[in-house]
């Protein structure tokens, strides 16, 4: 719309109000009438013009836009071209640039696990040789342990083969049990150590001597002596030796009458050991009376009451050949809990120094590391800085290493000879 319309609308507006002010008016006359009607034909024509003129500017205006509408359709089509043909530009630099970092990570890959192959061969190596330094050792004491025990069990062979024997022994028992004696000697030798018992020890003051007694762990504060548990086995064989013929014979009145001798004899023993060998705390409060004979202890077992009144009444406690085995066990497990309980904390000690040095090792092998790659670098760089000197001496005529080598002052090797040949 140009500012011509914008200018004729106005005058119409102006024309159409002045005609309106002039027919309300009621003293109009005649000449005004005519005028009025002139003033009606120029706005008939006025605005026959403005409708011609806004219908031109319609459709130049409607032209104009479908032109525009063209224009912006052919451009957004070609922008839209553009954008497909860069993206399409893009996504293939994106896959190239993809490839190219794949290339390149598969290879640092590749370099990185030679790396640690080479450090893991490395590592290996030196623990393995650490390792099997310290397994010789290892297999070194356990063969000599093993060796030791064997040892041990030929011993055991031998006794076995001695026990075999026994029974030839039998027939010349003395009343006060040398039989018993040489077994209570052979069990504790074949379940305790030398050092956690003793023979014929004086357990007191006094001149009474006991066959053998277990030296218990822990001394006397008083006297700072051991503690002794006494074992007698000089149990008179007589009673029992007749109570066993009265039942081969099957008479029972003997064998009843045997059976009172025997308990009575058990008690008589039972008092005098509890008399001679008892004295706390020299011992214990308590001591065994052995029985080389599983049938004997089985008779003794057999009366009522009768174990436990000597254990009550005299302190004894009375063991069997296998009785006594599963006591001197038990003690030998107390003594070896005892004995790791004592080196607990030397066993911590030595745990900690492997600790540490399990640790200095790691930093050695952290330091070699280091140092490996540095001497690398500087043997790269070494390389790079020669094969400059090379290049800028390319010009230069070649000697014959030997003479080379005699001009330069130096000591004559293989290597020179071998290239001058």
């Amino acid at each position: 719309m140009s500012i011509i319309d914008i200018v004729l609308g106005i005058l119409l507006l102006v024309v159409i109000v002045l005609l309106i002010m002039l027919i309300r008016r009621s003293h109009i006359n005649s000449k005004k009438l005519k005028e009025i009607n002139l003033l009606r034909e120029a706005v008939s024509s006025i605005s026959n013009t403005l409708t011609n003129q806004f219908k031109n500017s319609s459709d130049t205006l409607v032209n104009t836009l479908k032109v525009l509408g063209n224009t912006q359709t052919e451009k957004l089509d070609s922008v839209t071209k553009s954008i497909n043909t860069l993206t399409e530009s893009n996504e293939n630099r994106f896959e190239n640039v993809r490839k190219t970092l794949n290339e390149r990570l598969d290879t640092l890959q590749k370099s990185n696990e030679n790396k640690l192959d080479q450090m893991r061969k490395t590592v290996d190596e030196q623990l393995q040789s650490t390792l099997e330094k310290r397994l010789t050792e290892s297999f070194k004491v356990v063969s000599e342990r093993l060796e030791a025990v064997r040892e041990g069990l030929g011993k055991m062979e031998n006794l076995a083969s001695d026990v075999g024997n026994l029974q030839r022994v039998l027939s010349n028992v003395s009343t006060r049990g040398a039989l018993g004696e040489f077994q209570l000697g052979a069990i504790l030798e074949q379940i305790l150590t030398p050092d956690q018992y003793s023979q014929n020890v004086q357990p007191h003051m006094g001149p009474e001597r006991v066959e053998y007694a277990i030296r218990l762990p822990g001394d006397n504060k008083d006297r700072n002596t051991p503690v002794w548990l006494p074992i007698d086995s000089k149990f008179p064989m007589a009673d029992y030796e007749r109570l066993v013929d009265a039942r081969e014979k099957a008479d029972k009145d003997a064998e009843q009458k045997e059976i009172k001798a025997l308990i009575r004899t058990v008690r008589t023993k039972a008092k005098d050991i509890s008399k001679k060998y008892i004295s706390p705390p020299d011992t214990t409060e308590f001591a065994i009376m052995f029985l080389s004979i599983e049938g004997l202890y089985a008779e003794v077992l057999r009366q009522p009451g009768e174990v436990a009144e000597l254990l009550q009444k005299h302190r004894i406690v009375v063991a069997g050949p296998t009785t006594l085995a599963s006591i001197l066990f038990s003690l030998h497990v107390g003594f070896q809990t005892l004995s790791i309980q004592k080196h607990s904390s030397e066993i911590r000690k030595l745990l900690a120094a492997v600790k540490t040095e399990f640790g200095m090792y790691h930093n050695a092998l952290k330091l070699t590391q280091r140092q490996l790659k540095q001497a690398s670098n500087n043997l790269e760089e070494a390389g790079n800085r020669s094969q400059k000197v090379v290049d800028k001496l390319r010009e230069v005529e070649d000697l014959p290493p030997v003479e080379a080598a005699e001009r330069l002052g130096l000591p004559e090797t293989e290597l020179a000879n071998e290239l001058s040949e």
